[in-house]
């Protein structure tokens, strides 16, 4: 019989790598994995603002994340700064925002590095289904978007001469990326949310023949790499977060070292 608490840890782990399946194939598709990292720094500070402010801190994660988002969509249209240098000030300087705030605040300080690293195993309901409504809010976005995301990805000015709506379909996309984060920081953690969507995206594409054959076995492997992590944190007594991780690590270098008969 499955403790409850595993159980929980399960579904929470199921809806982040499902969403994150077909998200983390958009993420390495248009190479914005710096990006995702940014979100994630930032959401750290989201945690420390919805505290403050009497909210659910995985709410304030969410709503900054999107702000974060949106601010660095403006700021890239301007062009006043290269792309990576806007990304690593605002990433850097939310997460530091975020440790100074989480400093001044006493209670705040025993719960730092469950932010930081996940805490999977902690899961309550009230949190399970605060996951699972966020993973289904970002594959909601991410299936009304997926035609004009995946053409804008391949060639943006041909996707909008052809009428498709990118401009929307971006804004679902950070949508989605802010809904992930929220989610993912309770499972990883901030430092790891990002190699959530990355490991499994680079796991799948070896094998995928479609855009969304990839996204299906990026969710397969996400899904795998939590029952393995789960299992691993369980039997060896180490952090579930990271344990995770690098279950989806090994998977992809696992599917990486196949020789290329066994992948045909």
């Amino acid at each position: 019989m499955i403790d409850d608490f595993l159980l929980r840890a399960g579904l929470a782990g199921f809806a982040v790598a499902m969403a994150g399946g077909p998200l983390g194939c958009l993420i390495v598709w248009r190479r914005m994995a710096y990006f995702g990292d940014a979100l994630a720094h930032g959401a750290l500070l989201g945690v420390v603002l919805g505290l403050a402010a009497g909210i659910d801190p995985q709410l304030g994660t969410g709503a900054l994340a999107l702000a974060m988002a949106l601010l660095l969509i403006l700021a890239r249209r301007r062009r006043r700064l290269a792309s990576d240098t806007l990304l690593g000030i605002l990433s850097h300087g939310a997460l530091a925002a975020g440790l100074v705030g989480a400093s001044l605040m006493a209670a705040f300080n025993a719960d730092l590095l469950a932010y930081l690293f996940g805490d999977i195993l902690a899961v309550g309901r009230a949190d399970l289904y605060w996951i699972l409504g966020a993973g289904a809010l970002a594959l909601g976005a991410l299936g009304l978007a997926w035609r004009p995301l995946v053409a804008g990805t391949v060639h943006e000015e041909l996707a909008i001469a052809e009428g498709l709506k990118v401009d929307r379909a971006n804004l679902l996309l950070m949508l989605a990326m802010a809904a992930f984060v929220a989610v993912a920081m309770k499972a990883v953690g901030v430092l790891l949310t990002t190699a959530m969507l990355i490991l499994p995206a680079a796991a799948a594409r070896r094998f995928a023949r479609s855009p969304e054959e990839m996204a299906g076995f990026a969710s397969l492997a996400g899904v795998l790499s939590v029952i393995l992590g789960l299992a691993g944190a369980v039997a060896f007594d180490i952090p579930a977060g990271p344990s995770i991780v690098l279950a989806a690590l090994v998977l992809f270098a696992a599917g990486s070292s196949l020789p290329d008969r066994l992948k045909s």
